[in-house]
């Protein structure tokens, strides 16, 4: 009881020092456009203004801000599914079977450094609707779960291994009774990375989609018309959403494997 109790006063001062950051850097903010008087640093009302209009009125084209979010975040989860569904098992069976890993690195990690930026031409020549979104957010979620995958089943303890096949254990149990749950807490973050970096993503994606709906899209329409407010009105939505999707993901770390703290305290 009281060390909840120690936890929920934790959070509330966290909270509280949160919203005190916040609100001096939205002050800082307001004095800085004060001061400055340019036109390229709107105040935060008149940033607030734009999303209210942008939420109200949509965009030069009609569209509402929360059908650019949707877009973009359908767009996020469609790419990050599709790189745990593949970098999850592809990082177990290598780092299970390291000369799988040791007979293609030559392939695999010169691929890992190539930025999804730099795939822009192919993918505009090669794919085309919503596949170029997926792929270039594929791209960036796929390596940090592959690689974090891969490096959590080469943590493993061998005796965790080896005692159980000592009294008969088949590998298939191996790996679903000790390797995978022994790799779950690290698995989680390596999404969580992988998470962050697709969503990174998102603007690169977006301006080789050809269609007028997302996050990337409408800040570049408002960048040919030089329109700061609703730049920035983008911007912040996109550093808003990740910061919820990564605390959610947090939140589910924290109480799914609220075990792997205590053995760290022991």
């Amino acid at each position: 009881m009281a060390n909840s109790e120690n936890g929920g006063r934790g959070t509330l001062v966290t909270v509280g020092y949160n919203a005190l950051a916040l609100g001096i850097f939205i002050l800082l903010w307001a004095a800085l456009s004060w001061i400055s008087e340019s036109l390229f640093l709107p105040t935060p009302w008149t940033v607030l203004q734009a999303f209210l209009d942008l939420a109200t009125y949509g965009d030069v084209e009609g569209i509402n801000i929360w059908m650019h979010i949707f877009r973009s975040t359908l767009r996020i989860f469609a790419g990050f599914l599709a790189a745990c569904v593949l970098g999850i098992p592809l990082g177990i069976l290598m780092g299970l079977y390291p000369r799988v890993y040791d007979s293609t690195k030559s392939i695999v990690e010169p691929v890992r450094f190539i930025p999804p930026v730099a795939w822009i031409p192919l993918v505009i020549v090669l794919l085309v609707g919503f596949s170029r979104y997926a792929f270039i957010i594929w791209l960036g979620a796929f390596f940090p779960i592959f690689i974090g995958t891969l490096l959590a089943v080469k943590q493993v303890n061998p005796v965790h291994i080896d005692v159980p096949r000592s009294f008969g254990a088949k590998r298939m149990y191996i790996i679903r009774k000790i390797v995978i749950p022994s790799t779950l807490p690290d698995i989680f973050t390596a999404m969580r990375v992988g998470m962050g970096i697709g969503w990174d993503c998102i603007m690169a994606a977006e301006m080789i989609g050809g269609e007028n709906e997302g996050l990337g899209v409408m800040i570049l329409k408002y960048a040919e018309l030089i329109r700061i407010e609703e730049i920035i009105v983008g911007m912040l939505v996109i550093g808003a959403i990740g910061f919820f999707i990564n605390e959610i993901f947090i939140f589910i770390e924290r109480r799914v494997f609220k075990w792997k703290e205590a053995v760290a305290i022991d």
